[in-house]
């Protein structure tokens, strides 16, 4: 059920791309304002807020992203729903290296490294068993999603 659920999403967003955007930026703020207490979870998987800076805007940007959890960090994956453009929420992150998220119940600063080869196929795998929509959305595009380990900044770290 699930994966069909997940599946249906997929297909949705990638059809109605500005109902996407509007079902995120209400999704963030209502995470946001209630603290992370409502929408965690999206059709079964955890969802953390990832707060960036535009880079051409300099406006904060909060953004919903499902996540693999793994210890302390946060696994995220670049993938936009499928379409042939990489999120801007990568692209400004990319650019920047650090960020806020709030996940787990806390509000951290994170900083951001993409993972490749061996390491990020294994996350696929991982993150496939829990989104399963992900192997739908790598159907749409030639583009390599990237997988983004979010890693919170502990003092003395950059």
């Amino acid at each position: 059920m699930r994966r069909r659920l997940s599946s249906l999403l997929g297909r949705l967003s990638s059809l109605a791309p500005a109902l996407a955007r509007l079902g995120g930026h209400s999704h963030a703020a209502l995470f946001t304002r209630t603290g992370g207490r409502r929408m965690r979870r999206w059709f079964g998987a955890p969802v953390l807020v990832l707060e960036t800076v535009g880079r051409r805007s300099g406006q904060p940007r909060r953004t919903p992203l499902i996540y693999l959890a793994d210890g302390e960090r946060a696994i995220v994956v670049g993938a936009n729903g499928g379409a042939p453009d990489p999120p801007a929420w990568w692209l400004n992150l990319r650019e920047v290296g650090t960020a806020t998220a709030t996940f787990g119940g806390r509000r951290r600063e994170v900083t951001a490294r993409e993972v490749t080869g061996a390491e990020r196929d294994q996350l696929w795998t991982r993150f496939a068993q829990m989104y399963p929509a992900l192997d739908d959305y790598a159907k749409r595009t030639d583009r390599e999603f990237p997988f983004v380990v979010l890693e919170p900044v502990t003092d003395g770290a950059a």
